[in-house]
């Protein structure tokens, strides 16, 4: 079975920080696939003329495929031929917005394909089947491997997404930088400004986790241009930030706790307080799941604070979390209670490990926590795990011992020790401003169920008179209107963000702040 210890992410729990035995993820800042779209029918040669016509003049064109990763997650790769017959290409991983990813290696010999992607640690090596003009094989990455089946297309899919604005747009936008000093970090963003009204109330959106860019890009989707497209165009300057190592922004998110960002976004704060086309006296922040564990806590460090809006965040510790949606999702995906049970005895067995390298690291700070030992204990608990799947799915998990390690390596991260531990109530119960707080009926990562009720009881317990809690009738994670909830239908649907919810939000925002 694939033991899942997501984090809840706005760009889908298959990530940077996610620990998913068996699940194989194209990118660094993963995601949730779209389901392969059905081309047209046209007059294409036969798969028999295809054959013949590749060995006669090679490999060159488009090759498109679909990984089976519990979703649907579609590969193309770009092969071209110079004129001295040598072999290069790209990779684009369209259901996860990725394209023209150098591949290293490209080999085609006697009908056999060799791909070396050497940015993603991933590698193909398949065999042209004569009889049906496909090429066979098998996609490997992090000891995982996985069967992936590549057809000759004439174009790459297009995605649809209508949701998304398209310039010239009726405000203005400017590019920023600014630092987090204290953490020696540069920070790279998108300000929108409306053009006429200012000074102007403005808010700084926070992401998920996950190395996420300032639109937070995921799918095909950004949701992060669409809300503030939409913010922007009822009167709200709106700020959109890369995550520390990523676009134009410095630093190594790796290294980074929850805390450490609510720093980033403090220095995006004051970034906007110094301006002054910016009323400081208007300032809020907008955090989605992470994120809204990050804006509180910014929150709580002082008067800069107008408001805040939490998205899909969290109310209960990231322990909490973990066993309530790989609960959901698992059932969500056909699994069985007895498969659940099983892999809730994983996920307690492996957050014991890690907890205990966090009380070490508490008591004793000046003093490195064994992390090789703890690593050595986490892949060994994988490895065991993955000794009683059934022999097909041993075959298709790969390498269980470099599986485990490359895991065990990311739940042992600064990032997820904390999150893993931290609760943030008790935060929740010191902000004083006013506060709201959304989850989708459907939310799968952030059960509204589990956490509304948590953050409505910290909210009270602290004296706060101020806040608005939504739960809002048949939306995801993402805030789309959805069939199930399950992070298979992200990329599938076309709608990035309900419109309701984006009235919703902005409503509340200009009544608090100004706007329109």
């Amino acid at each position: 079975m694939a033991m899942q210890a997501f984090p809840p992410h706005g760009d889908g729990p298959v990530a940077r920080r996610s620990v998913a035995a068996g699940l194989v993820v194209v990118m660094a800042i993963g995601g949730w696939a779209q389901a392969a779209v059905d081309e047209p029918a046209s007059d294409k040669p036969t798969p028999q003329q295809n054959a013949a016509k590749l060995m006669r003049e090679g490999i060159a064109g488009i090759w498109q495929g679909t990984l089976e990763v519990g979703v649907k997650l579609r590969i193309v790769f770009h092969i071209n031929a110079a004129d001295d017959g040598k072999l290069t290409g790209t990779l684009d991983s369209p259901d996860q917005g990725a394209k023209g990813i150098k591949i290293d290696k490209v080999e085609f010999t006697d009908g056999a394909l060799r791909l070396s992607i050497k940015a993603i640690a991933g590698a193909f090596e398949g065999k042209l089947d004569e009889s049906t003009g496909k090429i066979a094989g098998k996609w490997s990455q992090g000891g995982a491997s996985l069967p992936l089946v590549l057809e000759a297309v004439d174009k790459p899919p297009e995605l649809h997404r209508p949701q998304e604005p398209k310039r010239p747009y009726p405000y203005d936008e400017e590019e920023v930088t600014y630092e987090n000093a204290a953490a020696g970090v540069k920070l790279a963003g998108t300000l929108t400004l409306p053009r006429a009204g200012g000074p102007f109330a403005a808010v700084l959106l926070i992401t998920g986790s996950g190395a996420q860019d300032r639109d937070e890009s995921l799918l095909g989707h950004k949701p992060f241009l669409v809300l503030a497209d939409y913010l922007t165009r009822r009167g709200i300057a709106v700020l959109r930030v890369d995550d520390r190592g990523v676009g134009g922004s410095t630093g190594n998110l790796n290294e980074a706790t929850t805390e450490d960002l609510a720093g980033d976004a403090l220095a995006g704060v004051a970034l906007l307080k110094s301006r002054k086309d910016i009323d400081p006296r208007r300032i809020g922040l907008v955090g989605h799941s992470e994120g809204g564990l990050i804006a509180p806590l910014a929150a709580i460090r002082g008067d800069d604070v107008a408001f805040i809006v939490l998205i899909a965040g969290p109310g209960t510790t990231g322990e909490e979390i973990l066993y309530a949606q790989g609960a959901l999702i698992g059932r969500a995906g056909g699994a069985t209670d007895e498969a659940v049970a099983t892999q809730r005895k994983i996920q307690e067995r492996m957050f014991a490990v890690v907890k205990e390298v966090d009380r070490a690291q508490r008591e004793k700070p000046a003093e490195k926590p064994d992390i090789a030992a703890a690593e050595k204990q986490l892949a060994d608990i994988l490895v065991e795990a993955t000794a009683d799947l059934p022999d097909e799915q041993k075959k298709a998990a790969g390498d269980a011992q470099a599986l485990a390690q490359a895991q065990s390596k990311q739940v042992l991260t600064p990032w997820f020790r904390y999150f893993l531990v931290y609760d943030p109530r008790p935060t929740l119960a010191k902000i004083r401003c006013p506060v709201l707080a959304v989850i989708g009926e459907r939310d799968l990562q952030v059960p509204p169920k589990e956490n509304l009720p948590e953050i409505e009881k910290a909210l009270t317990s602290g004296g706060n008179k101020d806040f608005t809690l939504r739960e809002l009738p048949g939306l995801n994670h993402l805030l789309q209107p959805c069939k199930t909830g399950s992070p298979a239908e992200y990329g599938q649907i076309e709608e990035t963000m309900s419109p309701a919810a984006l009235e919703l939000i902005g409503d509340w925002i200009v009544k608090r702040s100004g706007g329109k």
